[in-house]
């Protein structure tokens, strides 16, 4: 035999004696360790059971809610009018809370309480878990985090704060402790503002104390931003004024809008009485209403414009025709309806100027219940504005199958028809545009808004013209006029509803009109309820705040001037007011 033969290639062979060896060391191990888990498990399973469920129950997984931050509310110039600020809850499990002395002096400072207040307070915890203090700032809480206290935590959540308080109160609404919309725009546009919380999922000992992550979470989703129609420059000089014509008037309440005529958009909406949404925890349900969208009033003459527009659209008259208004008053069915003086003949604009129930009456009967109830419908009447805001109401048009003649000739100057002010101030537009009916909104648009047509060009210029001479000397509203600018507008003044009638000496005051009339740009709507000052007509209750907010307003925003300065003229302090009886 060769040598390369004899050496096998380089590989010699394992004895098959001591390949045998080892594999039964290997096995006999691997059978005494598995014996011996086997063994180890059957004893704690049979006599150390206490102590197993005693070391399971002392961990847990638990899920934390990471609050999302809601969006803020801006107005049109993305000016904050409601805002959430970031704070913090300390709470502490009392049973599972082991400070030192040290951190216990340094946690009461760091709480603002005294050592004894902490104690006595973690003392009487009746619960798992006790919060002790349910808002501090972000240092504070870092500064308490860095204690490193067994059994005590510190939790995230956001405050909504409201920079202007009681002067968008009823418009914004507030939320609760959750921080989710109530009332008001922060209740309508929840699911937008609201974002969406995230999630953390940890494993905690028996103290609380997170040990470990136990799996993804989930980040939380911020909420967007919601910018709104309202002008905040707008909204404090309108608010200022309403309060103090409703101080002035002693009056009961009171609301004023103001319209972008162009594109419909709400850039002042006020109500008074108010409260302040960054205190509310009581919150008088008086004060909470938005009262220009979710009450309704009786808008007295500030409807004839819209008997005359009807009676134009039929054919009926023009602004020239004479209509017999002697003896100042006259009788359906037994109701007499009155005018506050005797004035004869007067043309159709004169009966806008005088605010004639007569005439106006005269006008509704010439037509037929449908034609002025399809008026009073397309210009907004007996239905919601849909503005979007939570509870809003659409008011009472009964169907014109209904009527009685007698409720067709009252209905004519206001009566038996119920409206609210942004309703009231939407219909306007039809007058301050070529005749359309412009969508009303509390968000920002960004533009012109096409409306829908009501009335032709022709008879909303007519009727145009003729709210211009009721704000004029001999009209029921020469305190409405405005230096500088065209003023356009007509008074309301109606009786308040008492049980099955009305209340002889209770009213509601109002003006609704535009500026300037060569060029529409403010729709403003003023509502006085319950004036008792001594006044209560339209003319001399709401028109001049009607008048104080438009001359403020427009030169805010810088519209040019369509008239001269001094073109303010009012009666002599001796002669009587042009008045409306109703």
């Amino acid at each position: 035999m060769s040598a390369a033969a004899g050496m096998g290639g380089g590989v010699r062979s394992v004895p098959a004696k001591l390949a045998g060896w080892r594999m039964t060391v290997l096995a006999l191990a691997l059978i005494a360790l598995f014996g011996g888990l086997a063994v180890r498990a059957l004893y704690l399973q049979g006599f150390q059971t206490g102590f197993l469920q005693r070391k399971g129950n002392s961990f847990s997984k638990k899920e934390l809610v990471i609050p999302a931050q809601r969006g803020r509310i801006t107005d049109r110039h993305g000016e904050a009018l409601a805002i959430s600020t970031p704070q913090f809850q300390i709470f502490v499990t009392p049973r599972g809370m082991q400070p030192s002395p040290a951190q216990f002096t340094q946690l009461a400072r760091l709480l603002d309480l005294s050592e004894a207040a902490l104690k006595k307070m973690l003392d009487g915890a009746e619960g798992e878990f006790l919060t002790i203090k349910p808002r501090v700032l972000p240092e504070i809480a870092d500064r308490i985090v860095a204690l490193r206290i067994s059994g005590l935590e510190v939790q995230r959540h956001y405050r909504r704060h409201y920079p202007d308080a009681d002067v968008t109160s009823q418009l914004l609404g507030f939320n609760n402790v959750d921080d989710q919309g109530q009332e008001g725009m922060e209740l309508a546009q929840n699911a937008w503002l609201a974002g969406k919380q995230g999630m953390r999922r940890v494993i905690v000992d028996n103290k609380r104390n997170i040990i470990d992550e136990a799996g993804a979470g989930r980040p939380p989703q911020e909420g967007r931003d919601l910018a709104l129609s309202i002008d905040r420059k707008l909204q404090h000089l309108v608010f200022r004024e309403l309060k103090a014509a409703v101080e002035a008037n002693k009056a009961k309440a009171g609301g004023a809008v103001v319209l972008d005529a162009r594109t419909g958009e709400v850039l002042a909406l006020a109500n008074w009485p108010a409260f302040d949404p960054n205190q509310r925890d009581v919150v008088p349900k008086d004060r909470a209403r938005n009262r220009t969208l979710t009450d309704v009033f009786e808008p007295g003459s500030t409807l004839k414009p819209f008997t005359v527009a009807a009676a134009l659209e039929a054919g009926l008259v023009r602004p020239d025709s004479m209509l017999q208004t002697a003896p100042g008053s006259m009788t359906i069915n037994g109701a007499t309806i009155h005018d506050a003086h005797v004035y004869g003949a007067l043309t159709v604009e004169q009966v806008i100027q005088k605010s004639s129930n007569v005439g106006a009456a005269k006008m509704a009967l010439m037509l037929p219940p449908e034609t002025m109830w399809q008026m009073l419908s397309r210009s907004g009447f007996g239905t919601p504005p849909r503005t979007g805001f939570p509870g809003e109401v659409g008011g009472r048009l009964r169907p014109w199958k209904t009527w009685r003649p007698i409720e067709q000739a009252t209905m004519a100057y206001g009566h038996g028809i119920s409206v609210n002010l942004v309703q009231l101030a939407r219909a306007y537009t039809i007058f301050a545009t070529d005749g359309e009916l412009k969508p009303a909104s509390l968000l920002k648009t960004g533009g012109e808004v096409a409306g829908q047509p009501v009335i032709s060009a022709a008879s909303a210029r007519a009727v145009r013209k003729m709210l211009e001479a009721a704000v004029s000397p001999g009209g029921t509203a020469p305190k409405a006029q405005v230096a500088g600018y065209r003023v356009a507008g007509k008074t309301g003044t109606a009786h308040k509803l008492a049980g099955k009638g009305y209340a002889p000496h209770n009213y509601v005051s109002s003006f609704v009109g535009f500026a300037p009339v060569s060029s529409p740009r403010l729709i403003v709507a003023v509502m006085i309820d319950d004036p008792a000052g001594g006044q209560h007509y339209g003319g001399t209750v709401a028109a001049p705040v009607f008048s104080r907010i438009t001359d403020a307003a427009l030169r805010a925003l810088n519209v040019p001037h369509d008239a001269p300065l001094d073109n303010v003229i009012l009666p002599a302090p001796e002669e009587p007011p042009v008045m409306e009886d109703v």
